[in-house]
């Protein structure tokens, strides 16, 4: 029934089409079924190509422009189908050998709307598929051969295209038109073949062994490795004639001493960049990196990515190049040998496990339960220590359940790192006999309710969170705070303890002239520190440059709103934050500041700063404070 009204509704939006051109609209004749020798003229010469030969174009503007079928058209001289056709009427089922001709008879109209229903079934699964492709699209050409995937690096290279073309449109004061950057091209690029992939899975490719030097070494081999890391850099320095990166590069041309200030040429370019003078920006980005290669000294190395963020900034691509840089897979055996250089060279992330586990320890000193819930797990890389820990406490170990959280993965197993760190914490606690339990979220922090955190009020309730509540959104993006959000989250836990560490920047402010300011104010710290401690030519130390720091730098600099995750406040602000949501602080443990100091004082360099300030343990370099660590206690 639904047929034959589509049929009439098409017969008559035809006849009036021939009324409205002044023809005569042809009288139907009685259809026949016809028979395969029967031959037409066809006013195409190449009709046998052409009948069955649909072209399509890939749309990159519409989503559901994907599939564009031309050369289809609803006419009396329709492209006849040399096709083996079979259509239904009521019980029976006819098959037809042969061209299917006038698209008046009922027949033709049946096979048009069987075709277009095809088209139409077709989209729409392909729109269903595509909502499973994740932070990228699934651009589709269809040719007369069938279907094919297109290059990574032509879809990549689409992106910067589609980008220079909306800005070729305005009309710049300065009249410049802007060619490609090949570094935000070659990160692109990277982006998207990521992307392609949507739910790849790879386990750690590192062995025990390296994960227990790594984890559980406590210090034994580090000693030799430091000196060896000395020894390194001093070299460097005595090739060099200075030991500080952060002084201002020296060139001389012609017999003249030019002296490029590197720091002063990144402030120009950003102020450029916010006056949205493209020419001013373009000329110091190329004097920024002409005198800043990705291995030189500790300032040119954060010209270079500071220079990535600015030139991200001025194209418009700063999220899609974070994005694409974020979700680059990274595995933990490749993280293991980065996190192993800054334990040795840097105390600030072994000092955070520190004062951390040695909280944890004491406040569960007596218990027989014990759960530990961490924000921000990532790979657990702080907890086989404790769990060594507890294993040779007086009385045997206690029960420990640690709920793992983080966000999200993008594909089709969000959950897979937390889980994958579960595994391995697992196997460590059977090692050392801790009867164990852990539990993975993995989902946006303040959607979590308290219910998915399985408390027991006869357990010892830690609530741990290192160095990530920074990624959280504040209340000048939302009304609502997440931050304010989770804490209130955790002061409804009623948590034993809550161990809170934090980034101390001042690089979140809404105007990014004063928030390039300050990130680069903080920036050049801690890469003056790792020029002081690790020899330029470590892979380590580059790694770490790009995957940390030149991450973190690109979203500063080049992301707003929401998708600015970068968002640290000072060691202050966070006490003013915490104490509205109802905890207390506790003082720093004599024990742990003592023991603390007097390791960093022994083993590392005599610039790192250990120190304590209302009741927050500070830990810095040249007088910067860069983390903060402190304990809470709800306020009853």
């Amino acid at each position: 029934m639904l047929f034959q009204e589509s049929s009439a509704a098409l017969l008559a939006a035809e006849k009036s089409l021939y009324e409205l051109i002044g023809k005569k609209y042809p009288s139907s004749p009685k259809y026949q079924v016809p028979r395969f020798d029967q031959t037409r003229e066809s006013p195409d010469k190449n009709h046998d190509l052409n009948c069955s030969n649909y072209t399509s174009s890939t749309s990159r503007s519409s989503g559901s422009n994907l599939v564009d079928l031309g050369g289809y058209k609803f006419s009396r001289r329709a492209s006849q189908f040399a096709s083996r056709s079979s259509y239904s009427s009521g019980n029976s089922t006819v098959t037809v050998d042969g061209y299917v001709d006038s698209p008046e008879g009922p027949n033709m109209v049946a096979e048009i709307f069987r075709e277009s229903e095809s088209v139409m079934q077709f989209k729409k699964g392909f729109e269903e598929a595509n909502k499973f492709i994740v932070n990228g699209d699934l651009f589709t050409d269809l040719e007369s051969n069938g279907l094919f995937l297109k290059d990574p690096k032509e879809d990549a290279k689409d992106v910067l295209a589609m980008t220079e073309e909306k800005n070729e449109n305005v009309n710049y004061t300065d009249g410049l038109r802007r060619k490609k950057s090949p570094h935000l091209e070659e990160l692109a690029v990277e982006g998207f073949r990521s992307n392609k992939q949507s739910a790849v899975y790879s386990e750690s490719t590192a062995s025990p062994a390296d994960f227990d030097m790594v984890l559980l070494n406590c210090g034994r081999d580090e000693s030799s490795i430091r000196a060896a890391l000395h020894n390194g850099e001093s070299k460097i320095v005595q090739q060099n004639g200075q030991a500080k990166g952060g002084k201002a590069r020296a060139k001389r041309q012609g017999g003249k001493r030019n002296v490029v200030d590197l720091r002063t040429l990144l402030t120009l370019c950003a102020e450029a960049v916010a006056a949205d003078n493209r020419r001013g920006a373009i000329d110091l980005l190329k004097q920024i990196r002409q005198n800043a290669p990705p291995t030189g000294d500790a300032m040119q190395r954060l010209a270079n990515v500071f220079a990535d963020g600015l030139e991200a900034r001025l194209a418009g691509s700063g999220t899609q190049i974070y994005k694409a840089l974020i979700s680059r897979p990274t595995s933990a055996a490749d993280v293991l040998k980065t996190y192993h250089m800054v334990l040795t060279a840097c105390p600030f992330r072994k000092l955070s496990n520190f004062f951390s586990n040695i909280t944890i320890k004491n406040i569960a000193e007596n218990a027989t339960r014990v759960h530990i819930v961490d924000f921000g797990i990532m790979y657990g890389f702080q907890w086989p220590s404790l769990l060594q820990r507890l294993s040779s406490r007086p009385g045997g170990p206690p029960k420990l359940r640690i709920t793992g959280i983080d966000l999200p993965n993008p594909g089709f197993r969000p959950a897979e790192r937390v889980e994958e760190t579960g595994r391995r914490l697992e196997n460590y606690a059977n090692t050392f006999k801790v009867p164990f339990e852990f539990n993975a979220i993995a989902q946006k922090w303040d959607t979590i309710q308290i219910e998915d955190l399985k408390i027991d009020r006869n357990e010892v309730l830690v609530v741990n969170s290192l160095f990530r509540l920074r990624n959280l959104l504040d209340e000048t993006v939302v009304v609502e705070s997440p931050r304010d959000t989770v804490l209130n989250l955790i002061r409804k836990m009623n948590p034993d303890v809550f161990i809170h560490g934090v980034v101390n920047g001042a690089y979140s402010a809404p105007f990014f002239i004063t928030r390039f300011r300050e990130a680069l104010f903080h920036f050049s710290t801690l890469f003056d520190m790792l020029e002081a401690n690790v020899p330029r030519e470590v892979p380590e130390r580059v790694l770490f440059e790009r995957d940390i720091f030149g991450w973190e730098a690109m979203n500063v600099i080049a992301c707003e709103g929401a998708e600015r995750i970068e968002r640290p406040e000072t060691y202050k602000q966070w006490k003013m934050r915490i104490q509205r949501a109802g905890f207390r602080q506790l003082p720093v443990n004599r024990e742990i500041f003592t023991t603390a100091k007097e390791r960093v004082q022994a083993l590392h360099h005599k610039d790192f700063v250990i120190d304590e300030d209302s009741r927050w343990l500070l830990q810095g370099w040249k007088g910067r404070i860069v983390y903060a660590l402190s304990s809470w206690k709800p306020d009853s």
